[in-house]
């Protein structure tokens, strides 16, 4: 029997839990904006808008993260961390990925979107040369000199890459500190991964990417990991 067949209950069991998550009211998720923040991963033109790495995938999510952001504000939370590639022109990465968000360019800067917010100047900006949003970034010691922020909402792309990691070290780093409190929540509605189909990839010669199916399959793996994975947040 092959692989497909196999796992064609499991995927049908994942789409089922897709299709019924749950929305959630941003009121019962922060009872205390001062220990909540939001951290956002790679809304840059980068990943949106221009170069090899542009999805409208991507761009698609930009809209409710914009609205979700503004409605966290006006809800008290003044903590809006932004972690984004900044690559160096020579990055091991670009082994896997095209040269892509190289740090000074147009591709590696903070979509306008988010920078057209009134509050955009207390965000909190993280350079990252890698999909891990904790390697050598800087963003452990900033959560060391917040250990008040528990409940962290993570919005972002991509779903199976960055978001992925960023909140699966925000859970895990809790988990590691001997039961150290913390909620990590993802809005489905705010994150997304790209697509590359089987024959655009042969054609290519490079990696097929479903984005759908990996996309739903991270989703459900952070959530059996302890990560709240909702539909979307509401006011």
């Amino acid at each position: 029997m092959s692989l497909a067949t196999r796992s064609r209950p499991f995927i049908s069991y994942v789409e089922d839990w897709l299709s019924r998550l749950p929305t959630a009211k941003l009121s019962k998720l922060i009872s205390d904006p001062s220990r909540a923040a939001v951290a956002s991963v790679d809304i840059i033109n980068g990943f949106c808008t221009v170069g090899p790495l542009a999805s409208p995938r991507v761009q698609g999510i930009v809209k409710p993260i914009v609205k979700l952001l503004r409605d966290c504000y006006d809800a008290g939370v003044r903590h809006f961390i932004l972690t984004q590639d900044a690559h160096e022109p020579d990055a091991v990465e670009f082994k896997q990925y095209p040269p892509h968000c190289v740090r000074g360019h147009i591709e590696a800067q903070t979509a306008p979107e988010l920078l057209k917010l009134p509050f955009a100047s207390e965000f909190v900006v993280f350079e990252k040369n890698s999909i891990s949003s904790a390697e050598n970034t800087g963003l452990d010691r900033w959560l060391d000199a917040h250990p008040e922020v528990t409940t962290f909402i993570v919005v972002g792309d991509c779903t199976d890459l960055c978001t992925y990691q960023l909140a699966m070290h925000l859970r895990l780093r809790a988990n590691a500190y001997q039961q150290r409190e913390a909620r990590v929540i993802v809005p489905e509605n705010c994150v997304q991964t790209y697509d590359t189909p089987v024959k655009t990839a042969q054609k290519l010669g490079i990696p097929a990417h479903d984005g759908d199916l990996l996309h739903a399959i991270f989703l459900y793996n952070m959530w059996t990991n302890g990560v709240e994975v909702v539909k979307k947040i509401t006011r």
